[in-house]
């Protein structure tokens, strides 16, 4: 296996043309969909996975830490030929360590699209990793394609303490429009703004927004965690991995997601 000379990650950083071509790639993953994606894809080549890789379940693989700060030394210790990273979980200080210390990185950019996410899956698997298109990143694309009428305007907590929502271009708030809900800070200048409670009640109060979406990650939203912040709006509680991974899992979050919403909105 070898890398093209002009080969580029989604940040336009080139790869040097080193790949071993005796033995499988050693990479280690720093970004949980992206772990899930590669171990479906090309088990064998995993070598490192982050704290937060839980999918596949079975994953029995040495741990370096959160995806936020990682052990470098532990990731220099597994000897990797590449190390998979995102430029909105990773820090780039991480990276250019590794970098300096003869590692190449392949870098994602954050997705503000369905159609983004799966392509830069496409180009990491396919590019980087030289792995003909999956089946199932082929069912993905396939299963997101339609995109539903707009049903509700939802506000979309994906922290609390202090209190932060999805904004403009972001994977997530794309998820659930192309499902019938359309985000209410999608105009907002930040993709994840931190807007006062009293300002996303008052959303809801007037009718700007009316529907919560409480996801169970990054922050474990609950019903007995969130929906009490919303006494009089609607709300749904929905799997963080569904709403915001971008791996094998798209194939049934279609799904399971519209599923949870339509008791809700039917």
């Amino acid at each position: 296996m070898r890398w093209a000379s002009m080969l580029v990650d989604d940040l336009g950083e080139p790869l040097p043309q080193r790949m071993p071509t005796d033995r499988p790639p050693r990479v280690v993953s720093l970004v949980p969909s992206l772990t899930e994606a590669i171990a479906v894809t090309l088990p064998e080549v995993l070598v490192g996975v982050t704290d937060y890789c839980t999918h596949p379940p079975d994953l029995g693989l040495p741990r370096v830490g959160g995806s936020k700060y990682p052990s470098v030394d532990e990731v220099l210790a597994l000897r990797p030929d590449l190390v998979v990273a995102n430029s909105e979980e990773n820090r780039a200080e991480d990276v250019d360590r590794l970098r300096a210390n003869g590692v190449a990185v392949w870098v994602t950019a954050a997705p503000a699209s369905v159609p983004a996410a799966l392509g830069s899956v496409h180009r990491l698997l396919t590019a980087a990793l030289d792995a003909p298109a999956p089946h199932w990143l082929v069912q993905a694309q396939q299963v997101w394609q339609h995109v539903r009428p707009v049903r509700a305007r939802a506000v979309v907590p994906v922290w609390r303490r202090p209190w932060v929502v999805l904004g403009r271009d972001t994977f997530a708030g794309d998820v659930l429009r192309r499902l019938g809900v359309a985000n209410a800070y999608a105009d907002h200048p930040e993709r994840y703004p931190r807007p006062p409670l009293a300002e996303l009640v008052a959303k809801l109060d007037s009718g700007a927004a009316d529907l919560v979406v409480l996801p169970d990650e990054p922050y474990a939203f609950s019903a007995e965690d969130g929906p009490e912040a919303f006494p009089h709006a609607r709300h749904v509680l929905l799997s963080g991995r569904h709403l915001t991974w971008y791996g094998p899992s798209l194939v049934a979050a279609r799904d399971e997601l519209a599923s949870a919403l339509d008791r809700v909105l039917a």
